[in-house]
């Protein structure tokens, strides 16, 4: 009760912000940011473009990957509009397509650029079962293992600049609370959704590829300090906000719903806060493998805590991306364990 209260007013925490700060307000005092290139997923709407705008103010250049590239064209024109001087950069990129992700870091690599940030933000929820084109559950292939991939390309890049320049990289993983939603055998369930529509709830789906973002940021951020690589990676969860996500399940019971929570809810510039915090702080320097809500660190799942758990899925993705096949046959078909 206590905490939802403080949520309520807007109480700001140990980070010196609140549930109420806004993206502008927590890159007030940020180092000015123009030797600062950010690749930015899901910027062309809701709190991706809103991160995308703020980032851009403060002087970023911005590389916007996008599926749709008028979507990225229209975002691009807003945020010059604004910022006369912003220098942005659109590129290709279906994060559901591994052979896409692979084929946008070729792109980004040819241009010769440094990387100092990568906010892995796009996700999607989608009420009907879909299957990628590498034999993935469409929710789990885009969220995920999409930025899984598109993070083990960049990081030499990454770690490349920081060494280069003296300025740490970080890298932004962006997952949700419905992460603690999940309970069960990640690996199992995955392999249960994408070979049959059976098993397949929308919520549990989009829970699991939420749980695997703070996996992921968990045992990343272990191996990045076992390779010593100036490079932090942190998760945060935006909040609640009504953004496009949600596009796929308008209608009455979802703006009921909505109207229900309308004090719960974040508007987008708050929403997009504890990213941009997490990105640009000087207060986070050497911070790596944590959980931020309302830009202030706080506690995951207890799933999501588990380096057991990440280890598991670690090895299990990078024979997903690797052999796409191959893995999902050795990870997704073991047998159902008797009771």
């Amino acid at each position: 009760m206590l905490e939802t209260v403080k949520y309520l007013i807007g109480s700001r925490g140990a980070g010196g912000f609140g549930s109420k700060s806004t993206a502008e307000e927590v890159t007030e005092t940020c180092p000015n940011l123009r030797s600062t290139t950010a690749i930015i997923t899901g910027a062309t709407s809701g709190i991706g473009a809103e991160t995308a705008r703020v980032l851009a103010k403060r002087g970023a250049r911005l590389v916007i990957p996008a599926r749709n590239l008028k979507a990225a064209a229209e975002a691009k024109a807003r945020i010059v509009s604004e910022f006369p001087n912003s220098e942005i950069v659109i590129m290709a990129l279906d994060l559901s397509s591994l052979s896409s992700v692979r084929k946008f870091v070729l792109d980004f690599e040819s241009l010769d650029l440094p990387l100092n940030l990568l906010i892995n933000n796009a996700g999607r929820f989608t009420h009907h079962h879909a299957i990628s084109e590498d034999g993935i559950e469409m929710t789990f292939a885009t969220n995920y293992l999409g930025h899984f991939l598109l993070t083990k390309l960049l990081l030499n890049k990454m770690m490349e600049t920081a060494k280069q320049s003296g300025v740490q990289g970080r890298i932004v993983n962006v997952s949700s609370s419905i992460n603690g939603w999940f309970s069960g055998d990640m690996i199992r369930y995955l392999g249960q959704i994408s070979r049959s529509k059976s098993q397949y709830d929308a919520t549990r789906a989009y829970a699991l590829s939420k749980l695997a973002n703070v996996l992921h940021t968990k045992e990343l951020a272990r191996r990045l300090k076992e390779m010593g690589a100036n490079v932090t990676v942190n998760c945060v969860h935006p909040g609640i906000v009504r953004t496009r996500l949600t596009r796929e399940r308008e209608g009455f019971i979802t703006d009921l719903v909505f109207f229900l929570a309308s004090k719960l809810l974040k508007t987008i510039p708050q929403a997009a806060s504890t990213t941009c915090y997490v990105a640009t702080h000087p207060r986070l320097e050497n911070v790596s493998g944590k959980y931020f809500a309302d830009c202030n660190e706080t506690w995951t799942s207890k799933l999501g805590s588990d380096s057991i758990e990440a280890s598991k899925l670690w090895i299990a993705s990078e024979t997903m991306v690797s052999e796409i096949k191959k893995g999902l046959e050795t990870y997704t078909n073991r047998p159902t364990e008797r009771k």
